[in-house]
């Protein structure tokens, strides 16, 4: 009789377990290489997923990728989510990518607050301490023989600081994470590690371009060939990299793979160089880096040399007696990573498939869930499910039946939202409720064991609580089971406008994710303003209803800008501690439900609206054209793919969307319709675009040259300049207050020269920089006025800022 031996597997995020024989020979050849390399960088796309793909994929080692940010200062390409929305939607791109290119992911908790052109400032707002403490913190429990680094740590100034500083920390911490008298408090949890080597991952535009890099002395470089073809996939190791490169979707970066040979070089930055083109040369990536490993090796070889493509099942019982021989081994990072991808191995040979059904999409602490297992497995070999959770069903498997049961649970007190957004953060850095959470991509997700026998062997994985749905279109739609607040308080509006001092409806969206709610809500605001009634009373009967509340609050003349928020009162008790909960959904990703603290912002403004009718072009998305509306301005959207001249001449101002001219192909020609729009009398204003991609260089009747030059310190000094233009008069006087409280940066990819017809109006720089001229050019056309702004105008309107909308509303006026 067998003794009976306990497995334990980690989460499978896939609908099922379902592998070619191809990809499990891989994957078994991975089982006998124990080497490790960290790939580091700043954001979501700064990866190199070719390098990536080439070491988990060709090399089979356990490659991970850090990214010190979630992206959550970028631009949006597919909808108008910013900041932390866009953080989650980046994370998740870059664990699409990782499921393409094998890789693990990582994170740390600094917050991308926007561009930043040195690592002085970026430290500074990250907290330095901090964030290096969690890069050796990541460096001690990954244990990597191998970092290597996207950026040059030597040369700060020359790139994002993001970019920089990510590659000094990481360097820094080489040496730190075998010093027990630095964060000698992880070591609770945690191991010493030295790290072998670290290279920068070097290339020709490093240098400025191929001839200068041919001249460059490589003596301190390795030359990898990436561009592998794997014969088991049936694809280049280029067509992965370009496959997960696509995966970033919010950023426009769908990538062809490139053809044939591909070289990519590292340089040495710490460590001992080796003599050939292999990085790992001198490490023992062998199972004899594990005392009695070398058994493994053994039982490894054999599984290679018998593996039936056409009947993987055969290697199941060979597989068993390769993780009793790692459950004998000492505890450490390679017994624990063997032992899953051993596991990992058995299920895909048994062809198994298990599936934790939930019955709805999410609920709330405490409620009970009907749940269905559904199971499945393709083999011969007996299985039987012995336990699902607490519940015992002692219920065989055979081949190709399935089975199902329905299971009851309770959920959980803790919210599977993610993490990071749980508590308000500070600019630099986001709060961490739960310290074991910290680094982690993403919430573990709701789980359940499942307790298989096979043959007298017992067997335990953990699943994922799914909700399932088909889509007539998609097929079937699988998202992860949320536990959510009970309730939500949402916000219609995060940034409430009062441009004078008359009485405006605030209205919030209380959805009831339990089963019911009976309620009082509470709205708290600032001193100076005025409700004819803060409480409201809330009954919701039905699960994921809703119900709108309007509250009528109003300014004084004493009123000022700040923060309101809800209060919660059931019978005696009051809850403050409440969310808003968003819903973000695109087909490459996973539904995401978003639980953050419930607050949105009050401003009072001194406005005066102009009487002009405003057509807006949309470019790649944002929300200027919302928050124009709602403080009262006449503003229409326009297709310009289908608009006419006669349709464009009803408006007098005509304002174009962020990066209209890198996304909107009918500008390539019809662009010459709104420079007759203006120079029949109208002002057509150009918000910022990108230098490169440009559908055409024509965006201004006037020639101008753009450049990615910026000014990322919110707080710069502005200079204005020719202070008796319009622009600064009519119909508010603008002046330095208007700058202040700027948000993130005062703009980019501002003018580099431009036309003598151009009226240059701000003069702006960061510090130590050369001061700069071309974030706002104004010129006569015929009758009317041309404007280029590289302002960002769409971070400082969503954000209330007032003397962006005063600046905004002159330059309408115009």
């Amino acid at each position: 009789m067998k003794r009976p031996i306990l497995f334990l597997v980690l989460l499978s995020f896939m609908t099922g377990y379902s592998q070619s024989a191809g990809k499990i020979y891989q994957d078994l050849e991975k089982l006998n290489f124990l080497g490790s390399v960290l790939y580091v960088a700043a954001h979501p796309d700064d990866e190199n997923t070719a390098l990536l793909s080439h070491f988990a994929n060709h090399v089979h080692a356990e490659a991970a990728y850090l990214s010190l940010t979630r992206g959550d200062g970028g631009q949006n390409l597919i909808g108008t989510e910013l900041r932390e929305q866009l953080g989650v939607i980046r994370t998740n791109e870059l664990l699409e990518a990782r499921k393409i290119d094998g890789g693990k992911q990582f994170f740390s908790s600094a917050i991308d607050f926007g561009y930043s052109k040195n690592p002085d400032e970026t430290l500074r707002i990250w907290n330095k301490d901090q964030i290096l403490g969690e890069v050796v913190a990541r460096i001690r429990a990954y244990q990597p023989d191998i970092i290597i680094h996207r950026f040059d740590h030597r040369t700060p100034g020359t790139t994002h600081g993001h970019h920089t500083s990510s590659a000094l920390l990481s360097y820094e911490a080489f040496s730190l994470s075998n010093d027990p008298s630095r964060y000698p408090e992880q070591l609770q949890h945690q191991e010493l590690w030295q790290v072998k080597r670290q290279f920068y991952n070097t290339s020709w535009w490093r240098y400025g371009s191929r001839e200068r890099f041919a001249q460059v002395d490589k003596s301190n470089f390795i030359a990898l060939e990436i561009g592998n073809y794997n014969p088991l996939t049936g694809k280049s190791n280029n067509e992965l990299a370009a496959e997960s490169r696509s995966s970033h979707k919010s950023q426009g970066f769908g990538s062809a793979p490139q053809l044939g040979s591909r070289t990519e070089y590292i340089e040495l930055i710490q460590g001992d160089l080796p003599k050939s083109n292999d990085p790992f040369e001198g490490i023992d990536t062998s199972w004899s880096r594990l005392k009695g490993g070398d058994k493994v090796k053994s039982l490894v070889q054999q599984t290679l040399a018998s593996f039936d493509f056409k009947r993987p099942s055969k290697s199941i019982p060979k597989l068993l007696e390769i993780y009793q021989a790692i459950e004998k081994l000492e505890p450490s990072v390679w017994r624990k990573r063997k032992l899953q991808e051993t596991l990992n191995l058995i299920k895909a040979c048994a062809g198994l498939t298990l599936q934790l059904n939930a019955s709805r999409p999410y609920g709330t602490a405490g409620e009970f869930l009907d749940v269905t297992l559904a199971a499945v497995q393709q083999t011969p070999i007996a299985l039987e499910i012995e336990k699902v959770g607490t519940a015992v069903l002692n219920s065989p498997l055979k081949a190709t039946k399935k089975v199902t049961h329905n299971i009851g649970i309770q959920l959980s007190e803790a919210l599977t939202t993610p993490y990071w957004l749980k508590q308000k953060g500070s600019l630099g850095s986001f709060a961490i409720q739960d310290e074991k959470y910290r680094g982690l991509a993403e919430t573990p997700p709701l789980s359940l064991n499942i307790n298989l026998r096979i043959d007298g062997t017992r067997i335990e994985f953990k699943e994922p609580i799914q909700y399932r749905t088909t889509d007539p279109v998609r097929g079937e739609i699988s998202t992860p089971f949320y536990v959510l607040p009970p309730i939500a308080v949402n916000f219609q509006k995060n940034v409430q406008l009062y441009p004078k001092l008359e009485e405006q409806t605030v209205q919030m969206e209380i959805i009831n994710y339990g089963e019911q709610f009976t309620g009082e809500i509470e709205l708290c605001f600032p001193e100076g303003w005025s409700i004819e009634s803060a409480k409201k009373k809330v009954v919701i009967t039905q699960r994921g209803g809703s119900q709108f509340l309007n509250y009528k609050l109003k300014p004084s003349a004493k009123a000022k800008s700040g923060l309101m928020g809800p209060l919660v009162h059931i019978g005696e008790k009051t809850l403050d501690r409440l969310y808003t909960v968003q819903e973000i959904e695109y087909e490459h990703i996973p539904k995401q439900y978003v639980a953050q603290p419930s607050e949105a912002k009050l401003v009072r403004l001194n406005l005066e609206v102009p009487k002009k009718k405003v057509g807006y072009i949309m470019g790649a998305g944002d929300l200027v054209a919302e928050k124009l509306s709602a403080i009262g301005l006449p503003i229409e959207s326009i297709d310009i793919n289908t608009a006419t001249q006669e349709e464009l001449n009803q408006f007098d101002t005509l304002l174009l969307g962020i990066r209209a001219y890198n996304v909107l192909e009918s500008l390539k020609y019809k662009n010459q319709m709104l420079f007759d729009f203006a120079q029949q009398g109208g002002t057509l204003i150009v918000q910022y675009t990108t230098s490169r991609r440009m559908k055409t260089k024509n965006i201004l009747p006037y020639p101008i040259q753009l450049s990615r030059d910026r000014v990322t310190d919110e707080e710069s000094p502005v200079r204005i300049l020719n202070k008796e233009h319009p622009v600064w008069t009519t119909p508010h006087t603008i002046g330095k207050q208007d700058f202040e409280g700027w948000v993130q940066e005062r703009g980019l990819y501002f003018a580099s020269s431009w036309d003598p017809n151009y009226t240059p109006l701000i003069a702006m720089k960061d510090p130590n920089e050369k001061e700069t001229k071309g974030s706002l050019l104004v010129a006569k056309h015929g009758k009317g006025t041309v404007v280029y702004t590289g302002l960002s105008f769409f971070r400082e309107l969503p954000a209330g800022v007032p003397g962006a909308y005063r600046l905004l509303l002159n330059l309408i006026a115009l």
